[in-house]
């Protein structure tokens, strides 16, 4: 049999998939407030959902910066 390596492809391993689970909650969690954002009743209640959505997604941000 003949071993034929692959140039440039990665061998090592991932430790972890803290980034992605935790990244993917913070996702959701945008979601949900973009949904509030457009679906609520009061602007109050409106504005509440942007700023929930908006952190949200900077922590996704800062998370999956965090463990790569």
């Amino acid at each position: 049999m003949l071993a034929i390596e692959r140039a440039g492809m990665e061998t090592g391993s991932v430790d972890s998939d803290k980034a992605l689970g935790i990244s993917m909650a913070f996702g959701l969690l945008a979601l949900l407030g973009a949904l509030v954002m457009f679906g609520g009743e009061t602007q109050l209640l409106r504005a509440w959902g942007f700023a929930a959505a908006m952190i949200a997604a900077a922590l996704t941000v800062v998370v999956v910066q965090l463990y790569e």
